[in-house]
């Protein structure tokens, strides 16, 4: 099969498209015919082996310990492991696995659930880990609830397309804050307003918010406090930005350090893979309260673009692979 292979750390241009042996599933394990490929944030961090922390956590010290790239998938169930209940050979499917920029990928059934309803089996793929981030952002973490105030920071993105959708669909006034090009999209999305960052600072001490989602990942804890209510929470998603070892890290540790000393709520999220959490995200799409906002599709050679595309901020919402 055609898959997208590293043997090394580096830029996109240690991505390449290799023929390697397909997979086999293994106990609780299903192989998947791959019809789409999410591209999240942590595929860059995976390429690049950055931040370091990444390598110490067990991803690898001098190379990657899984080849292939890609984490987000959808596609229909070729074959099933021993001790696999929940699907079988012609089921639709989309959630997690390692090793997705492939035409074929084996994937635990714990990490997986039916396709949503109504729902190209193509668009699935945008759903995993970014909705996951959204979802438990704002209802684990955030504890958003009807009425509230709530600001999106990176709305535009991949993260931020789902937060906004899920934000409003608790119930919450939703602002979204993205780049002059992408106001139409956020406001598509449902936001009550949009924020255009290069002409206005949301943190201008005339609007309060009651709770924060920051996907974008390069603004100081001061800075977005000031927008926050007096008991107004903030979230950091993910770990964008900063130096060579923590990377983006760093902000959730020291919003960690200071949220005792402050009557804010301050702390960051690392997505948990859920299945019982693909499974809300099913019923979203299926409600009509959530919607991919799909941008572009790439085939898989041309995968290592659409890596570097992410990462230099050009998102407007997911971008898919199509092996």
């Amino acid at each position: 099969m055609k898959a997208i292979v590293q043997d090394t750390y580096g830029s996109s241009d240690v991505l390449e498209l290799r023929d390697v042996e397909t997979p086999k599933p293994g106990p609780g394990e299903v192989l998947i015919a791959v019809r789409a490929a999410g591209v999240d944030a942590g595929v860059w961090h995976l390429m690049s082996g950055r931040p370091y922390l990444l390598r110490l956590m067990g991803y690898g010290l001098r190379a990657p310990k899984v080849a292939v790239r890609g984490r987000e998938v959808s596609g229909r169930v070729e074959a099933v492991g021993g001790g696999v209940s929940a699907f079988k050979p012609g089921d639709e499917v989309f959630g997690i696995c390692e090793g997705s920029f492939a035409e074929y990928v084996c994937a635990r059934q714990d990490k997986l659930a039916h396709k949503p309803a109504g729902l190209p089996l193509e668009e699935a793929a945008a759903l995993p880990l970014s909705g996951l981030t959204a979802l438990q952002a704002l209802r684990d973490v955030g504890r958003v609830r009807p009425g509230q105030r709530v600001l999106v920071i990176g709305a535009a993105g991949g993260v931020g397309t789902f937060a906004v959708q899920l934000a409003k669909a608790y119930g919450a006034h939703v602002t979204g804050v993205c780049s002059t090009a992408k106001t139409e999209l956020v406001r598509s999305l449902g936001a009550d307003e949009a924020i255009d960052y290069t002409r206005e600072d949301f943190a201008d001490g005339v609007r309060q918010y009651d709770l924060i989602l920051d996907t974008a990942g390069n603004r100081g804890l001061s800075h977005l406090r000031r927008a926050l209510m007096p008991r107004g929470r903030l979230v950091i998603v993910g770990g964008e930005g900063g130096g060579r070892w923590l990377g983006g890290i760093d902000r959730v540790l020291r919003a960690a350090l200071l949220n005792p000393f402050v009557r804010h709520t301050l702390g960051g999220i690392f997505a948990a893979e859920r299945q019982s959490d693909l499974e809300v995200l099913r019923r979203h799409v299926e409600d009509g309260t959530l919607s991919p906002a799909v941008q572009r599709t790439f085939p898989l050679a041309q995968a290592p673009e659409a890596v570097e595309r992410l990462h230099r901020g050009e998102a407007r919402g997911k971008m898919l692979i199509i092996p």
